[in-house]
This record gives structure tokens, C-alpha cells and sequence, in this order.
């Protein structure tokens, strides 16, 4: 769980000094927002890459955590800023476990 957090923690900071820096200042929340939600993912599927959890669980608890930031964007900012978000977290997803999928355990925890 602590290097869960690690790469949630990681991958919004690295992600908000990526739009900071290359995308410019204009508005900072929503920036962080992109940014965590970029991390959670990160966290999120390397939390999920675990042999004793089934494809539906992990399907489910993927879900909550692209329920959660849908819910988070629409009250900060608006419904279409919250469903951008699916994309980039299904992103990452994709980009984890496409980078899994190179290595001959199909895990990057092994």
C-alpha cells in the first residue's frame, strides 16, 4: 500500500510539473486536478496488478476510481471536465499494462 502511494503521489506531481512547466499557468486547478487524476491511475493500477484479485475485481474497483473522479471534476469544475478525465485514466491504464505485458511475469511488481 505505501508504494501505491508512492506512484499516486509521483505521478500527480510529475504530471503537474509536466502541464506547469510545458502547458503554461492559466488555471492551476484544473491543472491539478488533470494531475491527480493522472496519479490516482498510476496508483490505482499498479495497486490493481495483483494476481488474488479477479478481472471483475478489479474491473469494479477501476470503476469506483473513474466514478470518483467523474464526481470530483463535475463539482469543481463541469461535467465535461470531469468525463475528459476517463480518457486520460484509461490512458494510463492501457500504458501500464501494455508495459506489463513486456515482461515475462505480465507484472511490473515482479
Amino acid at each position: 500500500m505505501k508504494k501505491t502511494l508512492l506512484y499516486t503521489i509521483a505521478g500527480t506531481g510529475l504530471s503537474f510539473a509536466m502541464h506547469y512547466f510545458f502547458f503554461g499557468t492559466e488555471h492551476l486547478g484544473l491543472n491539478a486536478y488533470f494531475a491527480f487524476s493522472f496519479g490516482l491511475a498510476w496508483g490505482m493500477a499498479y495497486f490493481l496488478d495483483r494476481d488474488d484479485f479477479s478481472l471483475p475485481k478489479k474491473l469494479g474497483i477501476s470503476f469506483v476510481g473513474i466514478t470518483l473522479l467523474v464526481f470530483i471534476g463535475a463539482i469543481l469544475f463541469d461535467i465535461e471536465k470531469g468525463l475528459s478525465t476517463v480518457l486520460k485514466y484509461s490512458i494510463v491504464f492501457v500504458g501500464y499494462y501494455l508495459l506489463a505485458s513486456l515482461r515475462g511475469s505480465k507484472s511490473l511488481k515482479k
